[in-house]
């Protein structure tokens, strides 16, 4: 009852922290440009990670390089600045409804790239989550900034990365130790970030003369530590305490964390956008329904937003 209790408390814990990585984001982006939370996020988490590379970093796993620098980038560096991008023109709770995504863009980039046969079930999510993404696009809430399409591809080619990173975990890590190739991913991004944010950015500037830097700098420490480094490690946990399916039901529960967020912080959420955002649920809940892919590494293996 204890380790039923505790895995239903990791659950809601991951559940808050992912929610909350949106509006953090939203926060971060008031001083600094989306490249510049996109890679002071990475580079924090790198920091904060840094510590477990004594462990995880040996000679034995240096034969899965390519898959950890392809996990790094499409799994943190890129989605990091897309995400942060996305933020500058629509709201956190839109930017969290596409994020529940991943699942059916990873169904797809798995049935065109390794060619592996679904159930029709899963085949009928897939349709109905892109119908209710389809939707989520047209809904206009009279918000300017969320009229400019090229926000929310930016959210959405965040999503594909995604669902890039799980299939790489799926076909080319799935005997390796998910910390192990969290740290690794990191280890190739982390200094890539550091490098970029130091020496092609205004952050260090930003820094020290914007009113709100060292508010909007702690927001995006939140992010990279807790958003990314611990939730990681959690999630890790959580699976490997029950299953696949139980540990990604956290899926369904980030937008409602993100939702309350943007309310709060005064966002208008339409009574469409929880429609069009239900139907895409309901083809995430079908996508994940017996499905045919391998326990390696689930479809929602890799939602960190």
């Amino acid at each position: 009852m204890n380790k039923k209790v505790t895995n239903w408390l990791i659950l809601f814990v991951l559940t808050f922290i992912w929610g909350s990585s949106f509006i953090l984001m939203k926060k971060g982006v008031r001083v600094f440009s989306g490249d510049e939370v996109g890679a002071l996020r990475v580079f924090i988490a790198f920091l904060a990670l840094s510590p477990l590379m004594f462990k995880y970093v040996n000679k034995d796993l240096l034969k899965h390089w390519k898959a950890f620098l392809g996990m790094g980038m499409f799994g943190s560096l890129i989605p990091g600045f897309l995400f942060a991008f996305a933020q500058k023109g629509i709201s956190s709770s839109l930017t969290s409804m596409i994020n529940a995504l991943t699942p059916l863009f990873t169904l797809l980039i798995t049935l065109v790239f390794f060619k592996e046969k679904i159930r029709m079930t899963n085949a009928v999510g897939l349709l109905i989550g892109l119908a209710g993404t389809v939707g989520l696009l047209m809904v206009n809430n009279g918000n300017s900034a969320n009229k400019d399409l090229s926000f929310v591809l930016f959210a959405i080619l965040a999503t594909i990365c995604n669902g890039i990173t799980a299939n790489i975990i799926k076909n080319y890590l799935g005997a390796v130790n998910s910390i192990a190739c969290t740290v690794w991913g990191m280890l190739f991004v982390g200094p890539i970030s550091g490098i970029y944010l130091f020496l092609n950015t205004d952050f260090v500037h930003k820094l020290n003369t914007a009113p709100l830097a060292l508010e909007s700098l702690g927001y995006v420490c939140l992010l990279g530590v807790l958003g990314t480094s611990v939730s990681i490690i959690l999630f890790n946990i959580l699976i490997k305490n029950t299953s696949s399916i139980f540990g990604t039901s956290v899926t369904y529960l980030i937008p409602l964390v993100a939702i309350m967020w943007g309310v709060l912080d005064g966002e208008s959420v339409l009574p469409m956008h929880i429609v069009c955002a239900s139907i895409i649920l309901v083809g995430v809940y079908l996508v994940n329904k017996k499905t045919s892919l391998k326990e390696a590494a689930t479809i929602d293996e890799i939602i960190v937003p």
